[in-house]
Parts: C-alpha cells; sequence; structure tokens
C-alpha cells in the first residue's frame, strides 16, 4: 500500500480508539473515524499475545494485500484494525471474508 494511505502517528490512532466506534467480532475489531483526505487511510494494531514477530508480521501483510484487493471499494475515511490473538487460527481466505464483513458491518465500504 502507498504511505498516504496508512496512519502512522500516534495520536491519530489514538484520536480514532476515542471516538469509540467500532464494530468487531471475535477475531478482529475496527473503529473508524473522519477523515479530511481525499482517500481512505487505515493502521493496524496486534499485540504481543499473538506470537513472535514472523507471525505478528504474517497477518499484517495478509490484511495489507486483502486492502489492496478492496481498496477501490473503501469508502473516504480514517480506521484502524485490531487484531485480536484468537486471529492465528484463521486461513487468508477467512481473514478476507471476517474483514469483508466487519467492513459492510461498519459502512466502510461503497454500495457496488
Amino acid at each position: 500500500m502507498k504511505k498516504k494511505y496508512r496512519i502512522k502517528k500516534y495520536s491519530e490512532i489514538d484520536a480514532i480508539f476515542k471516538t469509540r466506534n467500532g464494530v468487531g467480532d471475535r477475531f478482529f475489531v475496527i473503529y473508524q473515524g473522519e477523515s479530511e483526505e481525499n482517500n481512505f487511510r487505515f493502521a493496524l494494531t496486534i499485540g504481543k499475545k499473538y506470537g513472535n514477530a514472523v507471525k505478528r508480521n504474517l497477518i499484517k501483510r495478509q490484511i495489507r494485500m486483502v486492502i489492496y484487493e478492496i481498496h477501490h471499494l473503501i469508502k473516504h475515511t480514517q480506521f484502524v484494525i485490531v487484531i485480536k490473538p484468537l486471529a492465528s487460527t484463521l486461513s487468508f481466505q477467512e481473514i478476507k471474508q471476517k474483514i469483508i464483513k466487519l467492513m459492510k458491518k461498519g459502512n466502510l465500504m461503497k454500495d457496488e
């Protein structure tokens, strides 16, 4: 993903968490906030209880790939995806299905 799609500053991520506007399930939680940009921006967070660095980086790469595949359907907003430890049991296809389902539930995707 290009840098214009990333949220890097802790203050911006914290502001999205403080809105408390999110949807989730046992595997992921997506918090969303308002964006002043002409495109969407996102961040991924994962705790150390998930596994070692290799496992954490693998699922982050997989989620970035899912977002890259559906980036043309995402509304102009900011969101943070929180990855829970139970997500380590999912395959790539299951991750893709659950992320898309949560994004539709949270009204982050365009109607197409």
